[in-house]
């Protein structure tokens, strides 16, 4: 809607001419293409932190599950892996999507051979357990024993 007004030189209009409104039109096109790339950027962004939150829920979970075993089972399925290195029996099956693997060992706390390997010369009741995500870098680790 233009509006007129009229002074001693004639006739006015109030308004905005065509290229008053190409130019708007051309700015507003100018700008909008690299506010969408921004939001794009933390759409995608916010997938992945979803991602990395679910696998580190997921990690906890199942050392939760392990610790909460007796350690006698524990022990046990320690020894049947023969290593620190071999995944047991408490590791999700082959093919399951974001496969957790649990690895169990006896572990030498006090180094009393002095050998530095923590997984020779072993203190009896002291499990160290490692839960990790197969081919991710999400891990967790911790020791457990027994309280008489």
């Amino acid at each position: 809607m233009i509006a007129l007004s009229i002074s001693k030189y004639g006739y006015h209009e109030r308004g905005f001419s065509y290229i008053e409104v190409l130019i708007a039109i051309t700015l507003v096109a100018v700008t909008l293409i690299p506010t969408l790339e921004a939001l794009q950027t933390g759409i995608q962004g916010a997938g992945i932190h979803e991602s990395y939150t679910v696998n580190q829920y997921q990690v906890i979970a199942k050392m939760e599950e392990v610790l909460a075993e007796p350690i006698e089972a524990l022990d046990a399925a320690a020894q049947a892996a023969g290593n620190a290195s071999t995944p047991t029996s408490y590791s999700d099956t082959v093919g399951t999507p974001n496969r957790r693997l649990v690895f169990l060992s006896r572990y030498d706390g006090d180094n009393a051979d002095g050998d530095d390997d923590p997984f020779t010369d072993v203190d009896e009741g002291l499990i160290w357990v490692r839960v990790e995500i197969e081919a991710t870098v999400h891990a967790m680790e911790t020791l457990t024993n027994h309280l008489d």
